[in-house]
């Protein structure tokens, strides 16, 4: 009994023993099996099957086109290079003449009415990458009214054109506005080098708004709206001078009415503090420069000025156009010119306010005869005397 029951102890022990050996075995198998397969599981995820689409990376499928480059405004897309260096104008000549600058239709951009105007805005342009923004308010109930084109100073920008206030003072009394910015100036100076500005291309800055005064004419007689034989320009600083050189060139303009105009140029650009804004404004009394700008001189074209209605106004302690200026300009005023002088800028606010800055050249134009007049005027015989005589006496 005892022998038999060592045996018994001793099988249970064997099958113990080859139990957990077993179970040990079939556990290393499973384990290999199981990362046997899961080796298996990513080879074949990573490796692609004949019918698998490769991963676009790796795919053979066309390259997409890169997209657009996004090139600043006034630079051409085609060259790369800007805009203004392609313009093909003669800046030295008031008239248009061999300039290559060909119109484009004109963008009407917004009309809004207020209670005496309307008031529109139009895009227009004929030099590549300068397009001009035009401020066209007519009066209300007014049938081909006079028209007073606005130019202020180089510094200026179209804020003033948006102001209901000033839109109700430059209609008033039934004549229409037009407001605009000179070259150089605001949004037409943005792709300019920042070295460049309006006295440093003087020569450009005033032959380029000359001619753009010329096609702004153009635009408003296509228009038909306005009385194209009633036409003034109002100027101050340097758009009085383009007000001036305007005149020369365009006979269209009856009125001339010019705020504080610079001129003289070998004394201006010598002597007014506004070049001295740019660190090499030497530069600009050179002989080189003042032989670009000499054609441009509103000394030498205001003498021509004959039957034009011209008003300056000079302010002395204006420094921007030194006192030598002031008076070769006042010198070279033709006879019929109103020339106003002031002491003070206060003084020209007193005397001005309220609108009646405006009323001198509004005046002008009323006292010429309207459309259906100048018609007839243009059967009869010329008169010997000259026309601004003939207005004032009625």
């Amino acid at each position: 009994m005892r022998f038999q029951h060592k045996s018994i102890v001793f099988l249970s022990l064997l099958t113990a023993i080859i139990l957990c050996t077993c179970s040990l075995a079939v556990n290393a198998a499973w384990a290999a099996t199981s990362q046997q397969e899961t080796q298996n599981q990513e080879q074949t995820s990573s490796a692609p099957s004949p019918t698998t689409t490769m991963p676009a990376a790796q795919s053979a499928a066309p390259k997409l086109d890169k997209p657009a480059q996004v090139l600043p405004p006034g630079i051409d897309s085609k060259t790369g290079q800007p805009l203004y260096k392609q313009v093909q104008e003669d800046w030295s000549s008031l008239s248009v003449g061999v300039s290559k600058l060909e119109p484009k239709p004109p963008v009407v951009a917004q009309t809004e009415e207020q209670g005496t105007f309307v008031r529109t805005l139009v895009q227009v342009q004929w030099r590549p990458g300068d397009p001009l923004d035009l401020w066209i308010i007519l009066p209300k109930k007014v049938q081909k009214p006079p028209v007073v084109l606005y130019l202020y100073g180089y510094k200026e920008d179209t804020d003033r054109f948006r102001n209901n206030g000033w839109c109700e003072r430059v209609t008033a009394g039934g004549v229409a506005a037009v407001g605009f910015v000179s070259a150089l100036t605001g949004p037409r100076f943005q792709s300019r080098p920042m070295e460049q500005w309006f006295v440093s291309e003087l020569q450009e800055s005033l032959g380029s708004t000359v001619h753009d005064v010329h096609f702004i004419l153009d635009y408003l007689a296509q228009r038909g709206d306005v009385d194209m034989n009633r036409v003034g320009m109002f100027g101050e600083g340097s758009g009085g001078t383009i007000a001036i050189l305007s005149a020369a060139a365009d006979s269209r303009i009856k009125a001339v009415d010019a705020l504080d105009p610079w001129g003289d140029w070998p004394v201006w650009l010598a002597k007014s503090p506004v070049v001295e804004e740019d660190i090499h404004h030497t530069n600009f009394a050179t002989p080189e420069f003042l032989k670009k700008v000499q054609p441009l001189d509103p000394v030498k074209w205001l003498p021509t000025l004959a039957s034009a209605r011209i008003r300056i106004q000079q302010v002395k302690d204006n420094d921007n156009t030194p006192l030598a200026c002031q008076e070769a300009l006042r010198n070279a005023a033709p006879k019929q010119a109103e020339v106003d002088e002031f002491d003070h800028v206060n003084q020209l606010a007193a005397a001005e306010k309220g609108g009646r800055l405006f009323d001198w050249i509004k005046d002008e134009l009323r006292r010429l005869p309207p459309p259906a007049q100048s018609v007839a005027a243009e059967a009869q015989p010329q008169s010997s005397q000259p026309p601004h005589q003939s207005a004032r006496e009625h």
